[in-house]
C-alpha cells in the first residue's frame, strides 16, 4: 500500500495538526496522531450540512454559520443545498486550515471556499455565536472535533452546555436549525438539546466509525 506523505504540519492546543496525502487525491487530516477526517469518509459531514440547509433551498437570502472548516466537505454540501442568494460564514480556529482548503484540498470540493457566498472568519465559533445579534442565522452547523461526549458535560462547556445551547437558540431565527456532528452517540447531550428549546432528531450514519448527527429545530416557547 502506498505510504502517506505529510504535506503540512501546524501546532495547535490539541496537538500537532497534519495534512497528509496518499496517491493523487486521497487526503487525511490528523491531530495529535489521531485521524480527524479523511477524504474517503465524509458521509456524516455532508449529512450534517444537508439536514440544516435543504429546508432553506427556497428561502430568500438565508444566513448560515458553520463552525469548523475541515476539508470543506460540510461547506460544499451546504452550498449545494442553498440558493444563490445565501450567505455562509465559516468560523475556523486555525488559519492554516483555511490555507489548505484554498490550496491542496481545493480540488476535493471544487474550491468550495472560493464560492462568492462564503466568508471565512478565523476565530472561535462559540464567540461568533455569543456575540451574534438575536435571530442572526437560519442555520448553525457545528462540525467540531469529537463533538459532544462525556468530557463536555460540564455546565460551562462553550458548545454543548445548556447555556451554550441557549446562546445558539438566541442566534437562530424562528424555525431555524442547529445541527451538531458527534463522533459517537451522547444521550445526555440529546436530552439537553431538547430541553434547550429544540425539536431534536438523531441520525446515525452507519459509517465504519459510529458518527451521529443531531438536528434541532427551534420551537416556540410556551
Amino acid at each position: 500500500m502506498q505510504p502517506w506523505t505529510m504535506l503540512a504540519r501546524v501546532a495547535t492546543a490539541e496537538g500537532a495538526l497534519e495534512l497528509r496525502q496518499r496517491g493523487p487525491g486521497e487526503m487525511l487530516i490528523v491531530i495529535d496522531g489521531r485521524v480527524l477526517m479523511t477524504s474517503k469518509e465524509r458521509r456524516s459531514e455532508e449529512a450534517l450540512a444537508t439536514l440544516a440547509c435543504t429546508p432553506l433551498a427556497k428561502a430568500t437570502a438565508p444566513r448560515v454559520l458553520i463552525g469548523g472548516l475541515g476539508m470543506a466537505y460540510t461547506l460544499r454540501a451546504a452550498l449545494t443545498a442553498l440558493p444563490a442568494s445565501a450567505r455562509v460564514t465559516v468560523a475556523e480556529l486555525t488559519p492554516e486550515v483555511e490555507a489548505w482548503c484554498r490550496g491542496p484540498l481545493a480540488p476535493l470540493t471544487d474550491n468550495a471556499i472560493g464560492d462568492r457566498r462564503v466568508r471565512v472568519v478565523i476565530g472561535d465559533v462559540a464567540r461568533v455565536i455569543a456575540t451574534a445579534k438575536p435571530a442572526s442565522y437560519d442555520a448553525i452547523i457545528l462540525d467540531l472535533y469529537e463533538g459532544p461526549h462525556a468530557a463536555t458535560q460540564r455546565p460551562d462547556d462553550p458548545f454543548y452546555s445548556p447555556a451554550a445551547l441557549a446562546r445558539s437558540r438566541a442566534a437562530l431565527a424562528h424555525g431555524g436549525a442547529l445541527t451538531v456532528w458527534s463522533e459517537e452517540a451522547d444521550d445526555a447531550f440529546a436530552r439537553r438539546f431538547g430541553k434547550a428549546g429544540f425539536a431534536v432528531t438523531t441520525h446515525r450514519l452507519g459509517s465504519s466509525r459510529t458518527h451521529v448527527v443531531y438536528s434541532g429545530v427551534v420551537v416556540p416557547r410556551a
